[in-house]
């Protein structure tokens, strides 16, 4: 059986709360053995899917997006997915791509694209999983409900970094059967092992970091 180590949540400078160069982001996730990296840019496949194109077997191309009533994180991207459309809207073109759909960290009311409860009951039934934990979460509660929430839903499970920083790169993986496409990542899924550890609150502060030096070198291509 060749299993393989898949860290499926990690974001790089292509998103404005992070500042990690995608060819560094890519030496330390081999440093640390991991064998399928999803790059999961805030509303931003570009940076994705060039990287996919020079490493097409490490990386796997996605986005974290915004609709109008949380986070999607959708996996295997072909091309850029709208933000801000109404969640069973983006999910029907993600399914024209032949993506993975998940609801990453849905219980974080700390961050701006957690779900309300009625919201997350209505998009359920057309997602493909849950992240059920989240190294970022600050309460272990909230990723505990994530997890009971797809258990009680009968959706699959799946576990991520959620990577801003190198330090966070790895922080929690899956060790699952070796997949060449979404369809095979789906139907190993269900058997994957997690190894998970939280990343310190710490780590916050480097991605308020992040959107004010994104923001003062906007600033100064404007002037």
């Amino acid at each position: 059986m060749n299993n393989i180590k898949v860290e499926t949540h990690c974001h790089t400078n292509y998103s404005n709360d992070c500042l990690m160069d995608p060819k560094r982001l890519v030496d330390e996730a081999c440093k640390k053995g991991i064998d399928r990296l999803c790059v999961t840019d805030h509303n931003e496949v570009r940076g994705a899917l060039d990287m996919a194109m020079n490493l097409p077997e490490l990386i796997i191309p996605g986005v974290e997006v915004m609709t109008t009533k949380g986070e999607l994180l959708v996996l295997f991207i072909q091309s850029e997915i709208p933000s801000d459309l109404h969640p069973i809207d983006t999910i029907e073109l993600c399914r024209k791509q032949g993506s993975v759909v998940i609801v990453p960290h849905p219980f974080d009311y700390h961050r701006r694209g957690f779900w309300a409860d009625h919201d997350l009951e209505l998009v359920a039934p057309y997602v493909d999983g849950i992240e059920v934990f989240n190294s970022r979460t600050l309460s272990s509660s909230m990723n505990r409900k994530a997890h009971m929430f797809a258990k009680s839903h009968d959706l699959l499970s799946t576990v991520g970094s959620d990577a801003h920083t190198y330090y966070e790169v790895g922080r929690s993986t899956m060790l699952m059967e070796s997949f060449k496409s979404s369809d095979q990542f789906i139907d190993k899924l269900e058997h994957a092992r997690y190894d998970i550890k939280r990343s310190t609150p710490l780590v916050r502060l480097a991605s308020r970091w992040a959107v004010l030096v994104n923001f003062m070198s906007k600033l100064q291509i404007n002037l």
